[in-house]
Parts: structure tokens; C-alpha cells; sequence
């Protein structure tokens, strides 16, 4: 039962190896569109499609030279092709290889973290489904509201990642646009059929118009999606922490055997897992501040954005990857104790059916503003003598006069406020 995670498929789209696998691939649909055209002889296509092929510590050590890494790549490429290498990135501009192929990487990422969020999605309507009916306290302001059940409070997260889904999915065809205009986005030496073909080769749409690079407005809204699924699993994290305090101690994060929690304290048991999702949820709004802040280029391009990316995509596609599959077994393997739920229920002696009581008391026509005066006068008498609610109000001389004990005590009934759990959930499509 012990988690483990292994980023064998995201590690490897960020990786030097497929981001040049990318590189390639554009390079060679761009000299497949020229042949197309006629610019490119069919021989010389032969040769790049038979012989292409690059090693990073080649590349890296013809970096060391000219200081640009499109250029080391490309002589590579060269060194394998021969004078066929001639017709390699024809009419292209470093950005026209860099960000299609970078679109790519970002459309491959956002497919995994799809599959991760579909996963996690439905651990969670299962969780939700399992405990529909599994009664507990609510709280607003850390403070005992009304009764909900453990299911409620789970199916909420559930729709929530539907919506992360969906922004994902909208980020994710905002990103899958490439570019083949050349160095200020004018054609001026590509035929703009060659961005049509290429485009329709890798599955992306043309950019209806750039200049040298892609615009960061769409990377921008990737980065901002991914923070916005860190948010959803902080909140989930923040809720299992929460309900794991000892005096609560209604859930608790998986403790597989051998674990340990505490240097010093053998007894400790602490959400670590949690802790630490909730520390990367900060780390991914970082992130997706510097997509925003990579929006604004000067003039037709700068470089100002590029050292960014090179952290920031691949960061936080990794983390939040990461942070999907540690979230999904904290869900699969949660402990939930329904008993510890009920004790905490009762343990505020009745005060949560205070509502229940305020509208029995209008509908038997006295005016709210007393209604509430005669209610809260005796949920606080239970907070500062630990009597029960009903015992107080039963005990209340001008409340005696307007509803019967039976009345009364029928207030005091979960099952009443709960009648519509089941229509939240059909509605939510969580039918069991």
C-alpha cells in the first residue's frame, strides 16, 4: 500500500531527448511540405527522412561554440544528412521550429493530465458515493453548522474537477497552435501553405497570425489551468487536514505499515501528503504568474520569455502531475471513521438544529427577530453549560406557549434535514 511515483511518461515529454525528437519532427514536415510545393527535390527528401537524426552530447558541444542551440542542432542534423541538410529549416525562423514544437510537448502534457483528472475524478465520485448517506457535522468558520454527510462534502469536489477538466480541455486547444512565417511572422520567405501543411502534418491549427513567436497569452492560460487544478487539490488537501486533527479525527491521509510520522514522537500520524500538495498548490500560482508576466514581448519578440519556459512549462506539468497522482491514492486509500463523525455531531448538544427551530416558531407566527432571540438565548445557555438544546428550549416559559413537545422534538431529526442528499446527487449524475 505504500505510494510511490514514477514520472516515466511526463518526465520523458520534458526531457532534452523528446523536446529534439519534437524539433525533428517539425524540421522534416516542414521539408515534406516543401517537397509538396516542389521546392524540396524528392531525392533530397529521401536523405533527410532516411538519415535525420541528432545526439544531445553532439549538440551540447557544438553549443558550446556558436552559443545558440537551434544552430547546434540543425549542424547536427547536418552531419548526418549531408548536402541534402541544405533544405533542413528553408525560409524557417529558430521560433518557427521552437514553438510548434514546444506545442507539442504542452498537447502531450495536457493529455496526461487529462487521463490524471478523469482518474482522480472518479475516485472521488466513488468516495462520494460510498459515503452519501454517512452523516457528520458540518462547519462554517471552523464552527458546527448543520448536518451534511461525508458523500456531500466529497461530490462537491467532484464537480469541481469537471470544471478543472474543462479549463484543461480549453487550455489544452488554446496551446495547439503551431507557426511556419518566418522571422517577423510576414511569409516573406515561406510560402504560407508550407504553416497549412506542416500544421495539418503534427495535428495543429496554423497561429491565424503571429509575429516571431507564438503569442504567451496561450501559455499563459495553460499555466494559469494548471494552478487552477493545484487550487482544486490544495482545497481537498486543506479539508483532509483539517478533519484529520486529533480532536476532530473524522478522516486521516493513508499510514501504510512502517511508516513513521514524528522523529521524536513515535505516536504521530500527520498528513504529510497533504502538507505537501498543498505546499506545490503555491508553487504552481508561481508558476502561472510567470506565463502572465511572459504575455508582453518587445516589439515582435524578445528572448525574455524563453529562460522562463524552460523552468516553468515543464515544472509545472511535472508537479502537477505529480500532485494528481498522490491526490488519487490519498483518495483511493483514505480512512473514514463514520462513528468519530457522529460522536462530533453530538457533541455540540443539539445546537446545530437551531434553524429547524427558528422557522418552526415563525410558522407558528411569532415574528423572526423574536423567533431568533428566544433560540440563540438558549443555544448559548448549551455552549456555556453543556446542556442539550432541547433541554433549554424545553425549558423556556415563552416558547411553552407556542409549540407542543412534540413539536419540538421533531426538530431535533437529521434524517429531516438531509432529504435531499439523493437529489444532489442525480443531479451531479453520481447515481449508485
Amino acid at each position: 500500500m505504500i505510494e510511490r511515483y514514477t514520472l516515466p511518461e511526463m518526465g520523458r515529454i520534458w526531457s532534452d531527448q523528446f523536446r529534439f525528437e519534437t524539433w525533428l519532427k517539425v524540421e522534416i514536415a516542414a521539408c515534406v511540405a516543401h517537397n509538396k510545393l516542389g521546392v524540396v527535390p524528392d531525392d533530397a527528401l529521401q536523405e533527410i527522412q532516411s538519415k535525420a537524426r541528432f545526439e544531445i552530447e553532439r549538440i551540447h558541444e557544438i553549443e558550446k561554440t556558436v552559443d545558440h542551440e537551434t544552430i547546434a542542432f540543425l549542424t547536427n542534423v547536418a552531419e548526418h544528412v549531408g548536402p541534402a541538410s541544405r533544405y533542413i529549416h528553408y525560409g524557417m525562423t529558430s521560433s518557427d521550429k521552437l514553438d510548434t514544437a514546444t506545442a507539442l510537448q504542452l498537447v502531450a502534457s495536457a493529455d496526461l493530465l487529462l487521463k490524471d483528472l478523469q482518474q482522480i475524478r472518479t475516485s472521488v465520485g466513488e468516495l462520494a458515493k460510498k459515503h452519501r448517506h454517512t452523516i457528520m457535522t458540518g462547519r462554517t468558520h471552523g464552527v458546527h453548522a448543520e448536518p451534511i454527510t461525508f458523500g456531500l462534502k466529497i461530490a462537491l469536489f467532484y464537480e469541481e474537477l469537471g470544471r478543472q477538466i474543462a479549463r484543461m480541455e480549453s487550455a489544452r486547444d488554446t496551446i495547439r497552435v503551431g507557426k511556419m512565417s518566418g522571422a517577423v511572422g510576414t511569409f516573406s520567405h515561406i510560402d504560407p501553405r508550407i504553416e497549412e501543411i506542416v500544421c495539418d502534418e503534427l495535428d495543429l491549427k496554423p497561429a491565424p497570425i503571429s509575429n516571431q513567436v507564438i503569442q504567451r497569452d496561450r501559455h499563459a492560460e495553460y499555466l494559469a489551468a494548471i494552478a487552477n487544478v493545484g487550487a482544486t487539490l490544495e482545497k481537498m488537501a486543506f479539508e483532509i487536514r483539517g478533519l484529520q486533527k486529533t480532536e476532530i479525527r473524522e478522516v486521516e491521509e493513508p499510514f501504510p505499515p512502517g511508516q513513521k510520522g514524528s522523529s521524536s514522537m513515535p505516536h504521530k500520524k500527520n498528513p504529510n501528503l497533504c502538507e505537501r500538495i498543498t505546499g506545490l498548490a503555491r508553487l504552481l500560482r508561481c508558476y502561472a504568474i510567470t506565463g502572465f508576466e511572459n504575455v508582453a514581448l518587445w516589439h515582435e519578440r524578445d528572448i525574455s520569455h524563453s529562460s522562463v519556459e524552460r523552468v516553468s512549462l515543464a515544472d509545472a506539468s511535472i508537479l502537477l502531475d505529480y500532485m494528481l497522482v498522490k491526490m488519487n491514492w490519498i483518495i483511493s486509500n483514505l480512512a473514514v471513521y463514520p462513528d468519530r463523525m457522529k460522536k462530533n455531531l453530538e457533541s455540540s448538544n443539539g445546537v446545530v438544529f437551531s434553524q429547524k427551530v427558528l422557522l418552526l416558531l415563525t410558522r407558528k407566527g411569532m415574528t423572526r427577530e423574536d423567533a431568533y432571540r428566544i433560540v440563540q438565548s438558549c443555544a448559548m445557555k448549551v455552549w456555556d453549560t453543556e446542556t442539550s438544546l432541547l433541554d433549554a428550549l424545553q425549558a423556556d416559559e415563552e416558547l411553552q406557549s407556542k409549540v407542543s413537545k412534540e413539536e419540538l422534538e421533531e426538530c431535533f431529526s437529521v434524517e429531516g434535514l438531509l432529504k435531499n442528499v439523493d437529489f444532489i446527487f442525480e443531479r451531479l449524475g453520481l447515481n449508485s
